[in-house]
């Protein structure tokens, strides 16, 4: 049953971490924060996995706008990381919450000797009631944001399905700006449709993804689904809902009609 879910892993956008100008957005980190320290105070356990350092770094760094050189998006990627990070690290420890930073390349999730020595890792981290934070090591790891690819990872929402299956996760939640998925793309279609559950990645539930949302973060619908199917093949649930209103995560892990749910396949 969903309500049961145990271990959950949360993915937050860059749109939902970040104002339009890059700079963070400190009301919606705080809620993230204050949310995820009470679902730990409820017995769960959480992994974070959270986008925004090159936006953020892009800020920091007082740049007109994101890098399009590769080394300069690294630059800001190692900015916007220990930003980001010392920010997470002071806000947790006001909900008395302890965090990890963990980066990862494709070749920790790829290599196997190197993905059991990372899976070791979170349990440790979470036997001992610490949240792990995620990204990936983008100040190293050129394929994403060169490209915008990668044949491992390819985006934070795929990295998210990645460690849930990793960490045998019972539930993925991803935040985004929108409230799920809908039937058409509800920024110029004002009568589109919200599509509460799916049960099976259809040509048609693909042919209803629109592209990326914003020049701050890489993920649209598209990449939410390629994650859904990683999910939904590794036997948990995954959840679309509104990174606006953190609330949505309560009754996901309740099992409440919030956002669009993958449904995972039976076996």
């Amino acid at each position: 049953m969903e309500h049961e879910a145990r271990r959950i892993v949360v993915k937050v956008g860059t749109s939902t971490l970040t104002h339009s100008s890059g700079a963070v957005d400190l009301r919606s980190m705080e809620k993230l924060v204050r949310t995820l320290s009470d679902l730990r105070g409820m017995g769960r356990e959480v992994i974070l996995v959270s986008s925004g350092a090159i936006a953020v770094g892009t800020e920091k760094m007082k740049l007109a706008e994101r890098p399009k050189e590769l080394r300069m998006k690294q630059a800001a990627a190692s900015v916007g990381q220990c930003q980001m990070m010392s920010m997470y690290d002071r806000l947790f420890a006001e909900y008395n919450q302890s965090v990890g930073q963990i980066l990862l390349t494709g070749d920790d999730v790829e290599v196997e000797s190197r993905a059991e020595h990372l899976s070791n890792t979170f349990s440790a981290l979470l036997e001992m009631g610490i949240i792990p934070i995620v990204n990936e090591n983008d100040s190293v790891s050129s394929a994403e944001i060169e490209t915008e690819k990668h044949k491992v990872l390819g985006d934070n929402d795929r990295l998210s399905a990645i460690v849930a299956k990793l960490c045998h996760a019972d539930l993925l939640i991803l935040l985004s700006d929108i409230e799920g998925l809908y039937d058409a793309n509800p920024k110029t279609h004002p009568d589109a449709r919200l599509i509460h559950q799916v049960d099976d990645l259809t040509p048609d539930i693909f042919d209803m993804a629109g592209e990326a949302g914003s020049w701050r973060g890489t993920g649209g619908m598209v990449t939410k689904l390629h994650a859904a199917a990683i999910a939904m093949l590794s036997g948990f649930d995954m959840v679309i809902t509104n990174g606006k209103k953190m609330e949505n995560i309560y009754a996901i892990v309740e099992g409440k009609d919030v956002g669009t749910r993958f449904k995972a396949k039976k076996e």
